[in-house]
This record gives structure tokens, C-alpha cells and sequence, in this order.
């Protein structure tokens, strides 16, 4: 319920940095350049749902990315990204009935495509700062390819077929300019996937093997959603374009 009230807000945040966007595009319009940014970063991804319902430090694994970002304004920034990560959660560790006698030990590898949107807090890209640095919140939509290997009771489940899922990522970071071009960050962000809970593992009550219990039983839970979560830090690079004022527009003549 809480996690479903942050995304109901942060979705409303959203609307309200649409409103900003348009106040503060005209005023972007007046600098002098625009910037991009091509970065990469490591971090950990953890997975949160029925075989670990709540977050386990001890289940993160490494993962790696690649991000894209482009200023439209002085506030919002496009993004477009890569990630890669590897997830694992074990049915042992949590004392729940289900838990206890299901004992999965799910291992996961994943593949996230995501585009959306930043909202930095502070003006970035004035240059005039003495210390660039801004804290930001990122909304993005995704799609996200996984393959898992489950092992049930120590018996070594047939690999699952690749799938994919929808995802929502949202978060917050914080950016700090090391020196004209190259950036630092943090980032930490939670992923709602649109996916039922269980469905990871829901391909097992049809699967014959003499370990699995009858299929009538409520193996998993149908209407729990998954979620997984990067934390990472990166560097970047920026690059600039100059800006042709209006007066020199189609008018090179004037230029000479």
C-alpha cells in the first residue's frame, strides 16, 4: 500500500514538472548551448517480492549500465538507459509457511531498456557556479527482459524461457561536476514491475516433477507485484553545443 501511494505521488510530481517544463523552456531558449551527457555506472541490483518480501542487503548482486541524457530545460533532462544485473532471493531465509515449505532459490539475470525523464532541483548547467552539483528525481517507463534458473527442495528446475515485463522506475541522485565535462553521480531507484508476483515462479506448478507439490495447491501468491532495485554510482561526460543566436540564423552574411 505504501509503495503504491509513493508512485501515485511521484506520477502527480510528475505532472507538476510538465508544468515546469513549459515555464522554463522559454528561459533555456536564451542560453548560449545545450548539453548532452553519455555515461556508464556500477552498482547492485536486489530483487523484492514473494520469495523476499521485504529488501535483503545480503541479496544484491553486481550490475552495470549505460545511460543517455539530453537538457530540453534548466530543470528536465530526457534519459535513456541500459541495464544489466544479475539478482538471487531464497525461500530459506524468510520463516513464512509458504516460504518454508516451497524453499525455492531463485537466481535471475536481467536486461532493462528504460527511457524517461530527470528533474534536477538546482541549475546544473550554470556555468557561473563555483560548485555544480544539484540533487535530482528520475520517472521512467521500461521494459525488461529476465531469465531465471530456480532450484525447488535441491532439485534443479528447467531454466525459465526468457520473458519480459514492463517496469516502472522511479527514483532520486545526486550529480556533482567534477570539472567542466565530466560528472559524478549517485543513484538510487526502486523498479514496480507490471508483472503478478509469483509469475517468476508460477511456471513450476506445471512443470512435472515428482518434488513439486499438486498443482491445486496455492503454490504462489497470484495478486503480489515484484519489485527490483539498482543503487549505483557513475561518471559521465558532457558535451556542449553552441546555440546560433536569432539575429545570424540563415544569415551567415552577417557572420562575416
Amino acid at each position: 500500500m505504501i509503495q503504491n501511494r509513493l508512485v501515485f505521488t511521484l506520477l502527480i510530481c510528475t505532472m507538476q514538472v510538465g508544468s515546469v517544463f513549459f515555464a522554463t523552456r522559454a528561459m533555456a531558449q536564451s542560453e548560449s548551448y545545450r548539453t548532452s551527457e553519455l555515461g556508464v555506472g556500477v552498482g547492485a541490483t536486489t530483487y523484492k517480492g514473494e520469495i523476499s518480501p521485504n529488501y535483503r542487503f545480503a541479496n544484491n548482486r553486481p550490475a552495470f549500465n549505460i545511460f543517455y541524457k539530453k537538457d530540453v530545460s534548466q530543470a528536465l533532462v530526457l534519459r535513456g538507459g541500459l541495464l544489466l544485473g544479475l539478482m538471487r532471493a531464497k525461500d530459506e531465509n524468510i520463516n513464512r509457511p509458504l516460504n518454508q515449505y516451497r524453499r525455492a532459490d531463485m537466481r535471475t539475470n536481467l536486461i532493462e531498456l528504460s527511457a524517461g525523464i530527470d528533474y534536477n532541483f538546482l541549475n546544473y548547467y550554470d556555468q557561473r557556479r563555483r560548485i555544480r552539483w544539484t540533487p535530482y528525481f528520475f520517472l521512467n517507463a521500461a521494459v525488461t527482459n529476465y531469465n531465471n534458473k530456480v532450484v525447488l527442495q535441491n532439485n534443479t528446475i528447467k531454466p525459465f524461457e526468457n520473458g519480459f515485463v514492463l517496469a516502472i522506475p522511479l527514483g532520486i541522485g545526486v550529480k556533482y561536476a567534477l570539472s567542466r565535462h565530466w560528472n559524478l553521480g549517485l543513484e538510487v531507484g526502486a523498479r514496480k514491475t507490471l508483472l503478478k508476483g509469483g509469475d517468476k515462479v508460477d511456471y513450476l506448478k506445471n512443470k512435472e516433477h515428482e518434488s513439486n507439490p499438486p498443482e491445486e495447491l496455492p503454490f504462489t501468491n497470484p495478486y503480489d507485484k515484484d519489485w527490483y532495485y539498482y543503487s549505483g554510482v557513475s561518471i559521465s561526460y558532457t558535451f556542449y553545443k553552441l546555440i546560433c543566436p536569432d539575429p545570424y540564423r540563415g544569415k551567415r552574411n552577417l557572420l562575416q
